[in-house]
């Protein structure tokens, strides 16, 4: 990320005042004038402080760069495992829409949606939710949804579940998350979108019934969020 030129005025200024204090202050008759003085040992503290503030908005500028774009890449490579290649040409993460989420429950007042398109046509959306009320806390994903409603994927991106047991939503622990793939409001009915413990259509696992349960809720109502904005985002 490019610091603006405001940002880059202010650090300059900063340096230039910290220079022209110490230089100042470093005089030998200044010095010979402040040393019997209490000041002079609060301004030595002072000085330090003022020279630590500046490296550290120096560095913090420097390596906010390299965070954010450590951050995208993340984001991208959770795009492309969502969403496939053959399905856009243009640039998600430059690509978004903001609609407003609160009323999903999805751990969001408002969701960032990145649009995939292909020769300027929308053909799948994707955005990050949260299924809040998981067994250990919130589960974090990513679901990719094709223009006519179809789950392309879905993916967890963070979450504290019990390890060999809740951490199964995982695809690198099971296939469970490959059975959304296909899936809509069309093809499975409200009463479907549950574990089978519940008369659902998803397995639960064994000795971990609440992370799938609130996993699957939360993936339904993500589906109900894009539904009720389907018009906006695939026709923007």
């Amino acid at each position: 990320m490019k610091l603006d030129p405001a940002t880059i005025e202010r650090l300059k200024q900063k340096i230039a005042a910290s220079r022209e204090f110490l230089k100042n202050w470093l005089e030998p008759s200044n010095l010979a004038q402040l040393r019997p003085k209490l000041e002079f040992q609060t301004g030595v503290l002072a000085g330090f402080a003022l020279i630590a503030s500046v490296l550290l908005g120096v560095t913090n500028c420097s390596t906010e760069g390299t965070i954010q774009r450590r951050l995208d890449e993340d984001l991208k490579k959770s795009l492309e495992e969502v969403v496939p290649a053959a399905l856009y040409d243009n640039d998600m993460l430059q690509d978004t829409l903001t609609i407003p989420s609160a009323e999903y429950n999805i751990g969001a007042k408002e969701t960032t949606v990145y649009i995939a398109k292909k020769s300027g046509q929308v053909t799948a959306v994707c955005f990050k939710f949260t299924a809040p009320d998981g067994y250990s806390g919130a589960i974090n994903m990513i679901m990719g949804i094709d223009r006519n409603a179809n789950i392309l994927g879905v993916r967890v991106l963070s979450h504290k579940e019990t390890p060999g047991l809740g951490d199964k939503i995982e695809v690198a622990k099971s296939d469970w998350i490959l059975n959304f793939v296909g899936r809509s409001l069309d093809n499975l009915a409200p009463a479907k979108w549950a574990v089978k413990k519940d008369g659902g259509e998803f397995d639960q696992f064994a000795g971990a019934t609440i992370t799938p349960r609130k996993s699957v809720q939360a993936i339904y109502r993500g589906l109900q969020l894009f539904k009720a904005h389907q018009e906006q985002l695939v026709n923007p």
